[in-house]
């Protein structure tokens, strides 16, 4: 009893599109903790400003 080729294909198909899933996936996952990191980058900073303003406003007020 023998296969037939498009049923090989089709396989060869599905592997192929778990891989593309799996490299997709892990490419997000890269780009979005880049995201993730980059704001808290600017959530520190703004902070970090905010601290500042406060002890200006504090010895300029003593």
């Amino acid at each position: 009893m023998t296969i037939p080729i498009w049923i090989y294909a089709v396989v060869v198909g599905i592997v192929i599109s778990a891989l593309m899933a799996i490299k997709t996936g892990r490419e997000e996952r890269l780009v979005e903790l880049e995201d993730i990191e980059r704001e808290g980058e600017i959530y520190i900073k703004r902070l970090e400003r905010e601290k500042e303003l406060r002890e200006e406003l504090r010895s300029t007020g003593e």
